[in-house]
């Protein structure tokens, strides 16, 4: 019988799990943490940081991430009044655990796009 003491316990994966993470990890919020773990950034600063982004998605992005905790929104007294958008203290504890998910994909990506070549290639059965 195996030692029950020395064995990890098994998290368990709820809604409210899968809800954060994908909110978290979704396909902009990772590039825009990565700029607002640099430095505070103002909107258009984030659009022209990422690119690929559509001004809709990246408010979108923002919101879900202020709504999380992760990022907050500072009006800034100027004239005109800016907002700047900056990581708080509970989004840069994401760090590490993103750091470790990036690595993991770098070292492994090769390993991955050869597992997607031979799923995608055509088999014998397909012809």
């Amino acid at each position: 019988m195996p030692d029950t003491a020395s064995r990890t316990e098994r998290l368990t994966i709820d809604v409210r799990h899968r809800e954060v993470l994908a909110q978290v990890l979704d396909k902009w919020s990772l590039s825009v943490l990565n700029e607002l773990c640099e430095r505070p950034c103002r909107f258009n600063a984030l659009r022209r940081a990422v690119p690929e982004v559509t001004q809709k998605s990246l408010t979108a992005t923002l919101r879900k991430l202020e709504r999380n905790g992760i990022v907050e929104r500072v009006l800034l007294a100027t004239r005109p009044v800016a907002v700047e958008y900056r990581i708080t203290p509970l989004g840069k504890t994401l760090r590490g655990p993103v750091d470790v998910l990036l690595g993991w994909s770098d070292r492994y990506l090769p390993e991955i796009e050869r597992a997607r070549d031979r799923f995608d290639a055509p088999s014998d059965g397909d012809r």
